[in-house]
C-alpha cells in the first residue's frame, strides 16, 4: 500500500482547496464504479484518487471540469445574438409606437378641424 500525502499532489494542483475538491470528486466517481487508473492495493477511494492525481494517470484539468459540471445548477441556454436582440427590441418599440399613433391620431383630428378657439380669436381681431 503506497502512502500518498497532499504534498505529493500539490505540485500537480497548487491550490489545496481545489485539490481537495477534485480528489473528493474523483473519489465519488470511483465509489460510483468508475474505472481505476492505478492498482487498488486495498486503499480507500480518497487515497486512490490522490494517488491518481500524484501519478498523473488522470488529468487534474479533466477532474476539475467534472467537479464544475457536478456543481453547476444553471443550465446554459442559447440566447439570441446581440444583433438579433436589438432587432427584436426595435420591432417591439415599432409595434408599440404604431399602437400609440393609432390612439393619438383620433384625439388630434378634432383640434385640426377648425372648431378650436385659436381660429375664432383671429376673426375677432380682424
Amino acid at each position: 500500500m503506497a502512502r500518498v500525502t497532499v504534498e505529493d499532489c500539490i505540485d500537480k494542483v497548487p491550490n489545496r482547496f481545489e485539490l481537495v475538491l477534485i480528489a473528493a470528486g474523483r473519489a465519488r466517481q470511483i465509489s460510483a464504479g468508475a474505472e481505476l487508473t492505478v492498482p487498488e492495493d486495498r486503499d480507500k477511494q480518497s487515497v486512490i484518487a490522490l494517488r491518481e492525481i500524484a501519478e498523473e494517470t488522470i488529468s487534474a484539468d479533466t477532474l476539475r471540469d467534472n467537479v464544475i459540471q457536478t456543481m453547476q445548477r444553471h443550465i446554459e441556454v442559447d440566447e439570441p445574438e446581440e444583433d438579433d436582440m436589438e432587432a427584436q427590441m426595435l420591432s417591439h418599440q415599432f409595434a408599440d409606437n404604431i399602437g400609440e399613433s393609432e390612439v393619438l391620431v383620433p384625439d388630434l383630428a378634432p383640434a385640426a378641424g377648425g372648431s378650436g378657439g385659436s381660429d375664432n380669436e383671429d376673426e375677432d381681431e380682424a
